[in-house]
């Protein structure tokens, strides 16, 4: 999965934001079973970067909900 602008997510409605959400947080699942195998080679870049996509979307979300 690739790195998500804000530009993007400012875009996205709340149903998408959610689902949006929760398929990088299963991919951050996977990446933390594998690093916690050793079997987390190249991608092993990826977690915090996937981490603060994740908290932008979360600050997003929360925003469109204080915004009603």
């Amino acid at each position: 999965m690739t790195r998500i602008s804000m530009k993007t997510i400012k875009q996205l409605n709340e149903k998408d934001l959610k689902s949006k959400i929760q398929e990088s947080r299963s991919e951050l699942g996977k990446l933390r079973v594998d690093a916690a195998k050793g079997t987390l080679r190249k991608e092993s870049g990826k977690l915090k970067p996937l981490r603060h996509d994740i908290a932008r979307m979360m600050t997003r979300l929360n925003e469109m909900r204080n915004e009603k």
